[in-house]
C-alpha cells in the first residue's frame, strides 16, 4: 500500500470491526466486544470514561478483525495491530484531522517502528509481546504528539515513555491465539500511547531516558526472556488458564 491509502485502510478495519457481533473462530468461543464497548460509551456521563471507552472500542474493533482474519494494517504487527489505528481514529475524530495530516502522523510512526526493528525486533517470537504491543504503543504515541504540536523532543520522548512502561511484556497466547491476552492487550495499549504523548507534551522535551537506550534495553530483555514466554504458548496465561 502506499503511505496515502493506509488511514483508509486503517478506518476500515475499525468500522468493521465495530459492526461485526459473534463469536471469534478458533475454539475458545471468545465473543467480540468493540460494539458493545461502543455503544455503551454514548451512555457514560463523564467525557473522560467516554474518551476511554471510544478509544478501547477502536482498538478492540481491529484487533478482532485480526483475530477473525478479516483485512487489517500490521502495525507493526498482525498481534498488535488495534493501537495505532485507534489512537489515529480518536485524534482524527475530536480533533477534525484530514488524511494529509493524519500521514504526516503515520510517517512519524513509521520512523519509530523501522527504528525498532532495526535496532531490536517487532516480532514476539524474538523478544516477547514487548516487541510488539511496546512498539506499537511507540509509535502511536509519537504519532499523536506530532499530531498535537509537539517538538521533535516531545515527540520522542513520547516513543520513550510508550515503549518503556511495556518493557517485560511477555507474548503467552492462550491456545496458541491471537485473542487472550492479546485483543485486551491492543486496547490497554492505546489508553498507554494516549497518556504517554500527553505526559510527553506536557514537558519540555527533556527527559533521562533516550529512546535509543529503551529500544536497546527491550531487545536484551527479549534476549534474557525465557522461550516459553515469546510465543510459543508454553508459558504465562497459555498454560495456567488452560482448563478454565
Amino acid at each position: 500500500r502506499t503511505l496515502e491509502s493506509v488511514p483508509e485502510a486503517m478506518r476500515a478495519e475499525v468500522e468493521e470491526g465495530l459492526e461485526a457481533t459473534g463469536i471469534l473462530p478458533g475454539g475458545l468461543n471468545v465473543q467480540r466486544k468493540a460494539r458493545y464497548l461502543y455503544e455503551r460509551q454514548h451512555a457514560q456521563e463523564i467525557p473522560q470514561v467516554r474518551e476511554l471507552q471510544l478509544v478501547c472500542a477502536y482498538a478492540f474493533a481491529a484487533a478482532e478483525q485480526n483475530a477473525a482474519n478479516g483485512t487489517i494494517v500490521t502495525a507493526p504487527t498482525c498481534g498488535s495491530c488495534g493501537v495505532l489505528p485507534a489512537v489515529l481514529k480518536y485524534v482524527q475524530d475530536t480533533k477534525g484531522l484530514s488524511d494529509e495530516a493524519i500521514c504526516r502522523g503515520l510517517a512519524t510512526a513509521g520512523i519509530i517502528g523501522n527504528l525498532t526493528k532495526s535496532n531490536a525486533s517487532i516480532s514476539g517470537a524474538e523478544c516477547g509481546c514487548q516487541a510488539e504491543i511496546g512498539t506499537a504503543c511507540s509509535m502511536a504515541a509519537a504519532a499523536l504528539a506530532e499530531y498535537l504540536g509537539g517538538t521533535p523532543h516531545q515527540v520522542e520522548n513520547a516513543a520513550e515513555i510508550g515503549m518503556e512502561h511495556n518493557l517485560g511484556l511477555t507474548c503467552d497466547p492462550i491456545a496458541g491465539l491471537v485473542q487472550i491476552p492479546c485483543i485486551e492487550r491492543n486496547a490497554i495499549a492505546a489508553i498507554k500511547a494516549i497518556n504517554a504523548a500527553r505526559m510527553a507534551l506536557g514537558g519540555t522535551g527533556a527527559h533521562f531516558v533516550p529512546l535509543d537506550k529503551v529500544i536497546r534495553t527491550m531487545l536484551d530483555t527479549g534476549r534474557d526472556m525465557q522461550s516459553k514466554y515469546k510465543e510459543t504458548a508454553q508459558g504465562g496465561l497459555a498454560v495456567n488458564v488452560v482448563n478454565c
